[in-house]
């Protein structure tokens, strides 16, 4: 069939187009409009040829454009749901590795509890089973506390006698101190501490003892959801405890910084004085030291452990911050002991977090 061109009656081509419509148009339409307009003009049956096309077209549009629109709500609908379906899904592997961070926390507590202070196999002697020279070197690392008075006594202030305890001791003792002191602020910042049910300030003095001994179930329960009773908790107003230490956070992170830069320099050289060697001399009595002291060989725990939930709680509260420091906590949050440093350093002044 013929493609059908358009010609106008003053074209000269316009005899011809008359030719063209009636080879365009089927013999028996044309058959059907000549009886029914008694008119065997083919322009006028090419008129109402294309008329009837037309309103065919347009009615079929009417027809099918509900089924099109459904077809497209119908898409779009799939879409939402394939979206929904995803995020239930990374959901439910994001449920599912808190849960197995969860075991393996309360796994580590068992662990933690039963190895450095129930079982007799761990270096030194259990808890029960300590002899009086491991209690006398615990009270006395207590009482050179942040080395207050053994530099008292380097300056001449003899108010208060210093023990004398071997310097890699007192550092080992002073540097897991000062950076459980500094975990004060972080833990009164946390964004997630609303689902732990007791006492942030019970919970930290005790680590302040014990290190690491509560501090695990912490980062096990801030891993699950907050109960209706934790959240009416959380709503609560901070304690004054809790106020003083976050809006002092830059104080103790400068006491805490400072305390662990006197640890490593009296680890080398502290008591230089009083017989206790070089440095390959306080090296290997450091070895023998965490071989034989149970409470020693316990602080290289806290060190590894600290490590591991300092970047975690940091990297969870990065929020907290003010934003033109973020971005180097960020990266800080993983150094060891200085992380911490910079996490307090970095929150803002006299914010309620």
């Amino acid at each position: 069939m013929a493609k059908l061109q358009v010609h106008t009656p003053c074209s000269p081509t316009f005899p011809t187009a008359i030719t063209t419509v009636t080879n365009y148009i089927p013999r028996q339409t044309i058959k059907a409009f000549t009886n029914h307009f008694e008119t065997t003009n083919p322009i006028i049956i090419a008129n109402h040829v294309f008329r009837l096309k037309l309103g065919a077209h347009r009615r079929l549009c009417k027809t099918f454009r509900p089924k099109l629109d459904l077809q497209r709500r119908f898409t779009r609908s799939r879409s939402i749901c394939k979206a929904q379906m995803e995020d239930t899904k990374l959901s439910q592997v994001d449920n599912r590795n808190k849960r197995v961070l969860q075991v393996a926390l309360w796994t580590m507590e068992g662990v933690y509890i039963c190895w450095l202070f129930l079982l007799p196999y761990a270096p030194g002697d259990p808890v029960w089973a300590i002899k009086p020279d491991t209690i006398k070197i615990l009270i006395d690392l207590s009482l050179n506390f942040f080395f207050i008075d053994p530099l008292a006594n380097l300056a001449g202030i003899h108010l208060v006698e210093a023990p004398v305890v071997h310097p890699t001791a007192e550092a080992l003792f002073n540097f897991v101190i000062g950076w459980t002191l500094m975990f004060a602020p972080l833990l009164f910042t946390d964004r997630k501490r609303d689902r732990y049910g007791g006492s942030l300030e019970a919970l930290w003095v005790v680590q302040m003892f014990l290190t690491n001994t509560l501090l695990i179930p912490y980062m096990a329960i801030r891993l699950g959801e907050r109960s209706s009773s934790n959240l009416s908790n959380s709503e609560n107003t901070k304690s004054g405890f809790q106020s003083a230490m976050i809006s002092g956070a830059r104080t103790i992170g400068i006491v805490g910084g400072l305390v662990g830069v006197i640890s490593i320099l009296w680890a080398l050289f502290g008591r230089a004085n009083a017989g206790f060697g070089n440095l390959a001399d306080r090296w290997n009595f450091f070895l023998n030291y965490l071989g034989s002291d149970r409470p020693g060989y316990a602080f290289i725990w806290d060190i590894c452990l600290y490590s591991i939930f300092q970047p975690w709680l940091i990297g969870d509260n990065l929020e907290n911050l003010d934003e033109g420091k973020t971005e180097t906590v960020r990266y800080l949050r993983f150094v060891p002991y200085l992380g911490l440093v910079a996490y307090l350093w970095a929150l803002p002044k006299n914010e309620d977090q």
